[in-house]
């Protein structure tokens, strides 16, 4: 009688599907599939290049004067930007724990590590992208009706300037995820991420100015000149709004590690 070898184990087809591909993918799916997310994103393109040529074509720019900072003149379009950028964040993250969509995530790719660092990236990634077609978009779309005032992207400090404006809106992104999967909630988010960033800066400054320029906003913003105000370096100031956004991504994974769904 002969006896037949039992096949080795194998894990179950759905676990063997879970590869980071096909987590990337599906959170993709998710950006592109959910109205307030991908109408977020959409924004920030609309939004950098929308403001950049009403000013423009209204009053001349932010300083019909040609007065001010040249590369930050024809940036200003981030500040409004910045926004669009947290609210994409935001509810990229708040649309899981809608109707139990997180125990559903969580069902379908177990590992949580795994899960939190696919989404974060897609989310980074999305707003890192539109934020530099943003950036460059509304810098030429501004520059062409500023007439006299009108710089190149050879000024010193525009082509830096374009592209950390990019990065910067991802970092801010990528601060509104980490705080909305710590708070559960985009609502909240948003409430401490826009006054904070629109006001805080201001407050702070009146008391201490070495201080404010630590802060998330005025630190990263400081690439968006061809001479920083503040005593940060463009990509050192860069570099500290990447630590408050590192700062966020952790504190939301602990959240999420710790939490039940």
């Amino acid at each position: 009688m002969s006896v037949t070898a039992a096949p080795a184990a194998t894990a179950p087809a759905a676990v063997r599907a879970v590869t980071v591909r096909t987590v990337l993918r599906s959170e993709w799916i998710k950006v592109r599939s959910v109205r307030s997310s991908f109408g977020s994103l959409v924004a920030v393109l609309v939004v950098a290049l929308g403001m950049n040529l009403l000013l423009y074509v209204s009053v001349g720019g932010p300083e019909p004067d040609g007065k001010g900072d040249p590369v930050f003149r024809a940036l200003f379009h981030t500040n409004f930007a910045q926004v669009a950028a947290i609210a994409f964040g935001a509810t990229a993250v708040s649309s899981e724990y809608l109707n139990g969509a997180l125990r559903n995530s969580l069902a379908a790719v177990p590992h949580r590590g795994l899960l939190y660092a696919a989404k974060a990236a897609v989310v980074g990634g999305a707003a890192l992208a539109v934020g530099l077609v943003a950036s460059f978009a509304a810098f030429f779309a501004g520059q062409a009706f500023a007439g006299k005032h009108a710089i190149g992207i050879g000024e010193p400090g525009a082509l830096r300037g374009c592209f950390g404006a990019g990065i910067y809106l991802a970092l801010m992104a990528l601060l509104a995820f980490g705080l909305t999967f710590l708070l559960r909630s985009a609502v909240g988010s948003l409430s401490i991420l826009v006054p904070a960033l629109l006001m805080l800066p201001f407050v702070i400054g009146d008391m201490s100015a070495g201080l404010a320029d630590y802060l998330p906003d005025r630190a990263g913003g400081a690439v968006l000149y061809q001479t920083p105000v503040g005593g940060l370096g463009p990509w050192t100031g860069l570099g500290v709004a990447a630590l408050w956004s590192a700062a966020a991504l952790l504190a939301g994974w602990w959240a999420m590690r710790r939490r039940d769904a």
